[in-house]
């Protein structure tokens, strides 16, 4: 009960503060303690770009397949079907790879961002180059999510790869273990990975409760904290003109707004009452609003990520106003 009361106490100082912190995003660069984990982090998140790269131009074998299923006694057609879906199986094996790839490493992050030798607002000032790159995953999962969501020959491709799978065991005596393109218990896990709307936001949700319920040595509240702050600091760099204007790049406004946008939707999953509660750390109304007058960028995919991937938005915990400004 200590923890919890801990996690809803709001502290307007520790607000007011945010108003005097400004992120580098594009230009900060590792200090001496950070540049191990750093280093290791970085390795990963370049990765993480060829992922994004492979699924936006992920195509499907929605052809074949329909003309497999469509004449089941032709075994060219059947054949054909199954040479087509395999180098997709192989890409989605990368994919689900390299998400527990990211359940390894982000522990390694948070653990550093979250320690008990400084606040968390210490804690983003001077270690702002672990801030971007936790930034940078959160950025990755979103956009992950979004390709995903937007492409259901995925979740087919990989059906039909299962199901044809099974009939091919059913038909030969020798081993399919040493066969299979992938083995089945991992064909089980790829399954549900796939089956979730957002296979990578409920991956690190998950990593990120998992960190907390295992740190007994860390209080929660360092994480719900550093969570918090991290999200209302890129509102404040956004909604500040001054500190707008230090951008050099016109991604770096956008890059901001989908980290507040990934941060807040993690914390609504990992907090035990969500951002939207009037006891959140997170200004949710005014992070609502300021994605509503971006007019200049289309953020519309960032708004129904609020509205659609949150847990707590139609809880009665959340005020009437701000579920009716973030549904209009």
């Amino acid at each position: 009960m200590g923890n919890l009361l801990k996690l809803l106490a709001r502290d307007e100082n520790k607000k007011d503060d945010l108003n005097y912190v400004f992120v580098d995003f594009e230009n900060c660069k590792p200090t001496e303690e950070e540049q191990e984990l750093w280093d290791k982090i970085q390795k990963v998140l370049e990765e993480a770009s060829d992922v994004l790269n492979g699924l936006r131009h992920y195509q499907g074998a929605a052809n074949v397949i329909r003309d497999a299923i469509q004449n089941p006694s032709d075994d060219n057609l059947q054949e054909k079907a199954w040479s087509g879906v395999l180098p997709l199986v192989d890409q989605l094996r990368k994919y689900y790879d390299f998400s527990l790839l990211l359940e390894n490493n982000v522990p390694l992050l948070l653990r550093d961002l979250c320690s008990a030798d400084m606040a968390a607002k210490e804690h983003l000032e001077k270690q702002q180059a672990l801030f971007k790159q936790f930034a940078e995953i959160l950025d990755f999962v979103l956009k992950f999510d979004d390709l995903k969501m937007t492409n259901p020959v995925i979740q087919n491709d990989f059906s039909y790869y299962r199901r044809t799978q099974s009939r091919r065991r059913m038909a030969t005596s020798q081993s399919c273990e040493t066969q299979e393109q992938v083995p089945h218990e991992i064909a089980n896990r790829m399954s549900l990975f796939y089956a979730h709307a957002t296979p990578m936001l409920k991956m690190l949700s998950d990593t990120t409760s998992t960190f907390v319920s295992q740190n007994k040595d860390l209080p929660v509240e360092n994480t719900t904290d550093c969570l918090c702050t991290m999200a209302n600091i890129c509102r404040v760099m956004i909604e500040n003109p001054e500190y707008c204007s230090r951008f050099q790049n016109v991604e770096t406004k956008l890059f901001c707004l989908r980290v507040m946008v990934g941060v807040i939707i993690l914390y609504d999953h990992v907090h035990p009452v969500g951002a939207f509660a009037k006891s959140s750390g997170i200004d949710i109304k005014s992070s609502i609003k300021l994605l509503q007058d971006q007019h200049e960028m289309n953020v519309e995919g960032l708004l129904n990520a609020l509205r659609y991937t949150t847990k707590h938005l139609n809880e009665e915990t959340t005020p009437r106003g701000t579920r009716q400004l973030l549904l209009q």
